[in-house]
């Protein structure tokens, strides 16, 4: 009762992770519990300027709103029946995003799949970049065997001068090298 006094009540959402060309990535629906007034962070949704938590609907995970690309209120984005949605007067394809996709932070792809005679669009993570990237590091025709050049200071050195801290060589004490003696 309190909250609808203070015009601080939830505002139940539709969360976008991803905006594409025609296309929305939609991970559902969540709750935004605003601590300013409704209509300030009403405004901060339709501008996409909102930050603070997210109370996604499905799974009770608390979310930065920083991770989506919107947060849409719910009388602002319509679904019909062919899985498109309707908003900001145009028409969007829809694809769902997984729950594990929802903090990944990186672009996403859908890919077609087929469930119930109904082909259903489903938000993937493009790692098309990390393994053109990880293509480019690796030669594998070079291997380069040997010592680091810089060694740790701690680790003897096969001369058997050691070095303190500063990088200095010192000598070992008295009585604590290793003579080779006991082979």
């Amino acid at each position: 009762m309190l909250k609808w006094l203070t015009g601080k009540q939830p505002i139940p959402v539709w969360v976008i992770k991803q905006i594409d060309d025609g296309l929305l990535h939609l991970c559902g629906q969540a709750i935004v519990e605003p601590q300013k007034k409704r209509s300030v962070v009403l405004t901060e949704l339709h501008e996409r300027r909102y930050q603070g938590a997210v109370n996604m609907a499905s799974g009770g995970l608390v979310l930065n709103a920083r991770l989506f690309a919107a947060l849409v209120p719910l009388d602002a984005l319509e679904l019909d029946v062919q899985a498109q949605a309707h908003w900001q007067g145009r028409a969007w394809q829809v694809s769902q995003v997984p729950q594990r996709c929802w903090t990944f932070d990186g672009p996403l792809i859908a890919q077609r799949q087929r469930q119930d005679n109904q082909e259903l669009l489903i938000s993937t993570e493009d790692v098309a970049g990390i393994r053109r990237q990880v293509k480019a590091s690796l030669d594998p025709g070079v291997v380069t065997f040997g010592s680091p050049t810089n060694e740790h200071p701690l680790i003897a050195p096969r001369d058997g001068e050691h070095t303190d801290s500063s990088g200095r060589a010192r000598k070992p004490p008295k009585g604590r090298e290793w003579r080779g003696d006991d082979d």
